[in-house]
C-alpha cells in the first residue's frame, strides 16, 4: 500500500479519501472568476465575428498605443523577471523546495523535461523557425538586408524571442505557485502569490481580481498558439491532400483539435499529458535528423556552434535594445513586443502547471531546468530549420523567401519541399504539429479549470465539465479572432492583454521574496535556538536511564500496527499534548488542542495550536500515516504488509520525521523545541 498523504487543506483539517468517486463533491467553481471571464470571452467572440471590421480596428489603435507608450516598459520588465528569477536560483533561497522539504519528484527526469518544453511550447515553434530567421534576413530590424551579418540577426533574433527571457517568465510563475501551493497549503493559484502582501484578503475581491486578469490574459495566449497552428496545419492539409486553405477546414480543424484536448484533458496529466509530450519530444527529434541528413551536416553544426555563440555575445545588448534612435515601429509590434507579451500571457497557464509537475523539486533545480532543458531543444530547433530555410535563401531561391515572408504557414512545409520524400516529412510534420497544438490546449483546458475553481487540493485538478468548457471556450475565441484578420489580429490583442497581468507579476515578485525572507529567518531561528534545545531537554524517569539507549533501537526496529497506533495517540500524544496545552494557559497563553480521525485509516490525529495575536500562529500537528514494510524489516516474527508512522507537520509542511514509539517526556520536549524555535523564528521576522 503507497503512504497516505497529509491532505492539502489548512493545519488541522480532517481529511477525506482523495478518490475520483467524490471529486465533485469536492472542487467547486469560483462563481466570480469563472463567471466573469466566460462572459468576457463570449462577449469578446461575438463581437468580433458580428463585426470584424471594427473589432480590427479597435485592437489596432489599442495596440498603436501600446507601442507608443509601453514599448520601453516590456523591455524593462522582461529584463527585470530574469533577473529576479536567475538571483533567487543562485541565492540560499534556491535550496528551498517546492513543498515540504522531504518531498521527492512526482516524475522522472525525462518525463518531466518532455512536459516542461511541450506545455511551454506550441505549434507556433515550426511556424517560426522558417518564418523568423527569413523575414529578419531579408527585413532586418537594422543593417542592409540579405549580408552575412543578416543571416546572423536572422538566427539570432529568433533564437532571442525564444529564449531564457520568456522562459523566465515562466519560471517565475511556476517558483511561486508551486512555493506557496505545496509548502504552505494555499490554492494552486495566482492570488496565492500575493498573500504575503495582502494577506487573507487574497480569498476576497483582490484575489478574485489577480485570477481573472489571469485567466484573460491566459486565453489569448494559447488562442494565438492555436490561430498560428490552425493556418499551419490547413496548409499542411492542402499540401498533402489538396484540402482548400480556408474557413471551412480551419473550423474543422478547430473543432478535431478542441475534441482530442478535451480527452487529453479529462485524462489528466500522467494518463494524457504526460503521454503526449513525451511522443511529441521524440517526433520532433525525429523531424530535426531527417532535415540534418537531407542538408550537409556539418554545414549545420557550424551553423549551431556560431548561432550559440551569437546568443550568448549579444544577448546583453539586445535584452535591452529598444532601437530609441531609429525606431522600427512596425518591426518591434510584430515581434519582440509581440513576443513578450505573447510569453507574459502564457505566465500564469505555464507556470500553473510547471508548478503542478514540479512538485519536490528545489528552486534552483526547477529554475535551471526551466531556463536550460526547453531552450536547449528550442535552440537545436531554430538553428536547424533556420539555417536549412537561409541556405536555400541565400543560395539563390528568392521565391521561396518571398513565400515565407507573405505567407509564414507556408514557409516550414515549402523547406520541406526542397528534400527527396517530401511526403513522409510534411506527414509527420503536421502529426507533430498536431500534437504542439494538443499539448497546448489540453494543458490550457485544465489549468483555467484550475483558475476558475476552488480546489479541495493541490493534487487535484477542476472537474471534468469545467475543462471541456474550457477547451470548447479557447476553440472559439481562436475561431473568432481568426475571422477578424486571422493571425495578425490575434498577435494583436495579445500585446493588448499582456499588458495588464505584466503588472500583476510585479506583485508575483514582491510577494514571494517577502515570502522567501521569512525561509531565511526560520533558518536562522532554528539554528540559534538548536543550542538550547539540546540543554533544554526534558530528561527521562531515573529508573529507565540504563534501558534508554535499548528503548531507542527499539523503537527504530519496530513496524508497529494499527492497534500500536491506536495505543500511541491514547497513551502517549493525547495526554502530552494536552498536558502542554494546560501549561501555556496557565503561562497566560491561549493554547489548544483539536482531535480529528483520518477516515480511510480510522486513527485519530492531534494538533497544538497557540495564537501569536498579529504573528503567526504556532502550530504542532501529530498525522498518522500508512507505509509499505520496508524489505530489510526484521523477520523474527510475523511482520505486516504495512506499518503506522506519525509525522510531525508545523505550518510549513510536514517536517519529515516520525515520533511513533516516543515517551510522553520525548514528546513533549519535542513540542518544546519546536516551539522555542517558532517563538525565536518571530523574534528575529521584520
Amino acid at each position: 500500500m503507497e503512504s497516505t498523504q497529509q491532505p492539502d487543506e489548512q493545519v488541522g483539517q480532517p481529511s477525506a479519501p482523495e478518490t475520483a468517486d467524490n471529486e465533485s463533491k469536492r472542487n467547486r467553481i469560483n462563481p466570480v472568476v469563472f463567471f466573469g471571464s466566460s462572459a468576457l470571452i463570449i462577449a469578446l467572440s461575438a463581437w468580433a465575428m458580428i463585426t470584424p471590421e471594427g473589432a480590427e480596428a479597435a485592437i489596432g489603435t489599442v495596440v498603436e498605443w501600446i507601442s507608443h507608450r509601453f514599448g520601453w516598459y516590456y523591455f524593462l520588465a522582461a529584463t527585470l523577471f530574469l533577473v529576479f528569477v536567475v538571483f533567487i536560483a543562485a541565492s540560499r533561497y534556491g535550496k528551498i523546495k517546492l513543498g515540504p522539504q522531504h518531498s521527492t519528484p512526482d516524475y522522472s527526469l525525462f518525463a518531466w523535461a518532455a512536459m516542461l518544453f511541450a506545455a511551454g511550447i506550441g505549434i507556433d515553434l515550426m511556424f517560426f523557425s522558417v518564418a523568423g530567421p527569413v523575414t529578419h534576413y531579408l527585413l532586418p530590424p537594422e543593417g542592409a538586408p540579405e549580408t552575412i551579418e543578416a543571416a546572423r540577426q536572422g538566427i539570432v533574433w529568433t533564437l532571442f524571442h525564444y529564449g531564457i527571457t520568456g522562459w523566465a517568465m515562466y519560471a517565475l510563475m511556476g517558483m511561486a505557485l508551486g512555493y506557496f501551493a505545496f509548502r504552505y497549503k494555499l490554492p494552486l493559484s495566482i492570488r496565492s502569490a500575493l498573500y504575503p502582501i495582502v494577506g487573507k484578503r487574497i480569498y476576497g475581491p483582490i484575489g478574485d481580481a489577480v485570477d481573472l486578469a489571469a485567466v484573460i490574459g491566459t486565453i489569448f495566449g494559447i488562442a494565438v498558439s492555436l490561430g498560428i497552428g490552425v493556418v499551419q496545419l490547413n496548409f499542411g492539409l492542402n499540401f498533402l491532400f489538396d484540402i482548400p486553405v480556408g474557413t471551412a477546414a480551419q473550423v474543422g480543424l478547430i473543432v478535431v483539435a478542441v475534441l482530442m484536448a478535451t480527452i487529453s484533458a479529462v485524462a489528466g496529466v500522467d494518463k494524457g499529458i504526460r503521454r503526449l509530450s513525451e511522443l511529441n519530444v521524440v517526433l520532433a527529434i525525429v523531424l530535426m535528423i531527417y532535415v540534418i541528413v537531407q542538408e550537409d551536416p556539418i554545414d549545420l553544426l557550424n551553423g549551431l556552434v556560431l548561432n550559440i555563440g551569437d546568443y550568448v555575445s549579444r544577448f546583453p545588448g539586445m535584452t535591452m535594445n529598444t532601437f530609441a534612435y531609429d525606431q522600427p515601429t512596425e518591426w518591434l509590434n510584430d515581434w519582440t513586443l509581440f513576443f513578450w507579451a505573447w510569453w507574459i500571457a502564457w505566465a500564469p497557464f505555464v507556470g500553473l502547471f510547471l508548478a503542478r509537475i514540479s512538485r519536490g523539486r528545489t528552486i534552483r533545480q526547477f529554475v535551471a531546468a526551466t531556463l536550460v532543458v526547453p531552450f536547449l531543444f528550442t535552440l537545436s530547433f531554430l538553428s536547424i530549420f533556420g539555417n536549412a530555410a537561409l541556405s536555400i535563401v541565400r543560395g539563390g531561391n528568392g521565391e521561396f523567401g518571398a513565400t515565407t515572408v507573405d505567407a509564414p504557414e507556408e514557409g516550414f512545409y515549402t523547406l520541406l519541399d526542397q528534400y527527396p520524400g517530401v511526403t513522409f516529412s510534411a506527414g509527420l510534420a503536421t502529426f507533430v504539429g498536431l500534437l504542439f497544438y494538443v499539448t497546448s490546449a489540453d494543458s490550457g483546458a485544465l489549468v483555467m479549470g484550475n483558475f476558475t475553481s476552488r480546489l479541495a487540493s493541490t493534487s487535484r485538478d477542476a472537474s471534468r465539465w469545467v475543462r471541456i468548457f474550457w477547451a470548447a471556450a479557447t476553440g472559439l475565441l481562436t475561431l473568432a479572432m481568426l475571422l477578424v484578420g486571422g493571425v495578425d489580429t490575434l498577435t494583436s490583442a495579445t500585446i493588448v492583454m499582456g499588458l495588464p497581468f505584466s503588472f500583476v507579476m510585479f506583485l508575483v515578485m514582491w510577494g514571494l521574496y517577502k515570502a522567501l525572507r521569512v525561509e531565511r529567518f526560520r533558518e536562522d531561528a532554528i539554528r540559534t535556538s538548536l543550542p538550547s534545545s539540546l540543554s533544554g531537554r526534558t530528561t527521562v524517569e531515573p529508573r529507565s536511564v540504563h534501558r534508554s539507549w535499548r528503548q531507542r533501537l527499539a523503537r527504530v526496529m519496530s513496524y508497529p500496527d494499527k492497534a500500536a497506533a491506536t495505543r500511541f495517540v491514547e497513551e502517549v500524544c493525547r495526554p502530552a499534548l494536552n498536558e502542554v496545552a494546560d501549561e501555556l494557559r496557565e503561562q497566560g497563553a491561549r493554547a489548544s488542542v483539536t482531535e480529528g480521525v483520518v477516515d480511510d485509516l480510522g486513527i485519530p490525529h492531534l494538533t497544538l495550536q497557540v495564537s501569536m495575536g498579529d504573528e503567526e500562529e504556532f502550530s504542532y500537528r501529530i498525522w498518522p500515516s500508512e507505509c509499505s514494510t520496508p524489505s530489510f524489516a526484521p523477520r523474527r516474527v510475523t511482520v505486516p504488509d504495512t506499518y503506522f508512522r506519525f509525522e510531525v507537520s508545523l505550518t510549513d509542511g510536514s517536517q519529515g520525521y516520525d515520533v511513533m514509539g516516543y515517551g510522553k517526556d520525548q514528546l513533549i520536549g519535542d513540542v518544546l523545541d519546536q516551539y522555542e524555535r517558532h517563538l525565536e523564528f518571530l523574534r528575529l521576522s521584520p
